[in-house]
């Protein structure tokens, strides 16, 4: 095998393949990045549970495939000067020149390296990469990390018609996010979940302006941008109806400014800890809330105002779990819903289109 490309490309591709390489593994080759020089030069790296492959422009002069140490080749591709690096290698003997750098090091038999699992296109959608990083930054933080329910360590994609709405849920919140598909094929109604693991590497590949396909399989699912393709399992099982699950009809309405409602709440919450838990405690009157908690170490109060009547409810929140929900929501005004003390609270936007909602669900308070 020989070939020769730009430094910056190699370093990026084998940065984007690095995230899919196993830490540990039984099969040292899966430790490795597969390197193929056909037609085009591909690195793909693979843990079984994710795979992404990037396409890098080269000039190959020699065919050939075999798999790097995933850890060395990236810390050489760093460390190398700014020029054109040829790759060349005799059985498993690679040599890599950059400048006057040069490195030798031993490979691994490409065969020993798991095959990517090729995915049987049942549907396809394509969104924009902004859209689909911001649905899955604005969703990703309510996926389950219990394996008790593997289901919803994944976010749900569920597609409507021209509609994508993502969904994750952890059984003490709920977060929903809605946008238009720019293209779609296959069934007029059909859904997949991902596992969260992946949409985390999805999220980070979604760099950029372009267009992403999503192709689902029987399977697996593979996101497709620019050079770079992505491969994961389907997470099978039920998902929560989550349309049932949301309450709507609330009988208590009021908005807040974002912003403010997190300030008020991040300084109620410099007394709560890992070790020193308590929940929030949100009274909502007419024009504001009072927030207070108390702890070991003391006690805190704060006031925000909201447009609204909250009728002189009370209600017990983890601060942790609403601050997410509210950093998360795409608009700087929020219209907060509820029944009772003990019932969800619902957030969306105060106007316009519910491209999002929030449900977090409420902390028993003890009696003062």
């Amino acid at each position: 095998m020989k070939f020769s490309c730009e430094k910056a490309l190699l370093s990026s591709a084998v940065t984007v393949a690095s995230r899919a390489v196993a830490a540990k593994s039984s099969i040292p080759a899966m430790e490795g990045i597969l390197i193929e020089a056909g037609a085009q030069l591909k690195l793909t790296g693979y843990n079984l549970e994710t795979g992404i492959q990037a396409t890098v422009p080269a000039e190959i002069k020699e065919g050939g495939s075999l798999v790097l140490s995933a850890r060395l080749l990236g810390e050489a591709c760093r460390k190398m000067p700014d020029d054109v690096v040829v790759f060349s290698s005799q059985g498993y003997s690679v040599n890599i020149k950059c400048g006057m750098y040069e490195i030798n090091i031993l490979g691994t038999d490409a065969e020993e390296f798991p095959e990517l699992p090729s995915v049987d296109q049942q549907n396809s959608l394509v969104l924009s990469q902004p859209v689909l990083r911001s649905m899955i930054a604005q969703t990703l933080f309510a996926v389950s990390d219990n394996e008790s329910r593997p289901i919803h360590t994944g976010s749900l994609f569920d597609v409507e018609g021209s509609r994508l709405t993502v969904v994750s849920v952890d059984g003490y919140r709920l977060a929903l996010r809605r946008e238009d598909v720019e293209e779609k094929t296959g069934a007029e109604v059909f859904s997949f979940v991902v596992p969260g693991s992946a949409l985390n590497e999805v999220e980070k590949i979604c760099s950029g302006e372009e267009k992403v396909t999503i192709i689902q399989g029987a399977r697996h699912i593979l996101f497709q941008t620019g050079d770079i393709l992505l491969v994961c399992r389907r997470l099978e099982g039920e998902f929560l109806p989550y349309k049932n699950a949301i309450p709507r009809n609330n009988t208590i309405q009021v908005e807040v400014e974002a912003k403010a409602l997190l300030s008020s709440i991040d300084r109620v919450s410099l007394i709560i800890s890992e070790k020193l838990k308590s929940p929030l405690r949100c009274l909502f009157g007419d024009g504001v809330v009072d927030i207070t908690t108390k702890t070991a170490l003391g006690d805190t109060a704060d006031r925000c105002p909201i447009s609204g009547n909250g009728g002189g409810l009370e209600i017990g929140f983890n601060n942790k779990y609403l601050m997410d929900a509210l950093k998360a929501a795409p608009a700087d005004k929020l219209r907060m819903e509820f029944t009772s003390g003990v019932a969800p609270c619902v957030i969306l936007p105060a106007e316009g289109e519910e491209k999002f909602i929030y449900m977090v669900l409420p902390v028993r308070l003890k009696a003062n």
